[in-house]
């Protein structure tokens, strides 16, 4: 398909390719959905760049309306868990060749094990403040962090998020059950950093 062709959400229904020339006479909204060649997923026609300018739209802050459910933050987590756990396997079972005695050995894999909570922090952290906004795990499912305007958190504001987890895991996990009953799908966590955890919008 040509790059310079759009396919159009009309009356809830993809329909094209136009060229830019024949948006114009489709009488489309800042709001109406457009999707181009190169791009994942439909977009807004006032966050496409080109759009704004030939159609004269104004760029309007959307507010995120796609909330990612507990299942696929749970799937994420799972993910991150494991690659994580992965690692520390491969460099205890490293150690091995140096640690001999079946004592010795089990102390060696038990004792550094809360350093992958530790790492899981500092990781997480860094991750969904990166320009991803995600971690490995959220990056497969199609999910990342944002504040509650959608946009990119600091790395302080992420730390906060990922630190406050503690709050979410206390009482026996209903500050991550809380997210049934919150409608933006927020934990505690994520109330307490401001935050939202969102997925690709779908058309």
């Amino acid at each position: 398909m040509n790059p310079d062709q759009y396919t159009v959400v009309i009356n809830g229904k993809p329909q094209g390719p136009y060229s830019l020339a024949e948006l114009k006479d489709l009488n489309i909204s800042a709001n109406t959905f457009v999707r181009k060649p190169g791009m994942d997923d439909y977009k807004e026609a006032h966050a496409i760049p080109e759009l704004r300018e030939f159609l004269g739209f104004s760029y309007q802050k959307t507010a995120p309306q796609y909330f990612a459910a507990f299942d696929q933050r749970l799937l994420a987590s799972v993910i991150d868990h494991f690659i994580i756990f992965g690692f520390y396997t491969v460099i205890i079972l490293t150690s091995y060749i140096f640690i001999e005695g079946k004592d010795q050995r089990i102390m060696a894999f038990l004792v550094p094990f809360p350093s992958i909570f530790i790492v899981k922090l500092i990781y997480g952290s860094i991750a969904e403040a990166s320009k991803s906004q995600a971690t490995i795990g959220k990056k497969l499912l199609n999910i990342k962090v944002t504040d509650l305007e959608g946009s990119r958190v600091s790395f302080g504001i992420s730390l906060v998020r990922n630190f406050s987890k503690i709050l979410s895991v206390i009482p026996v996990f209903f500050g991550y059950l809380y997210s049934f009953l919150n409608k933006k799908n927020q934990c505690w966590h994520d109330i307490a950093a401001n935050t939202l955890v969102i997925k690709d919008r779908l058309i």
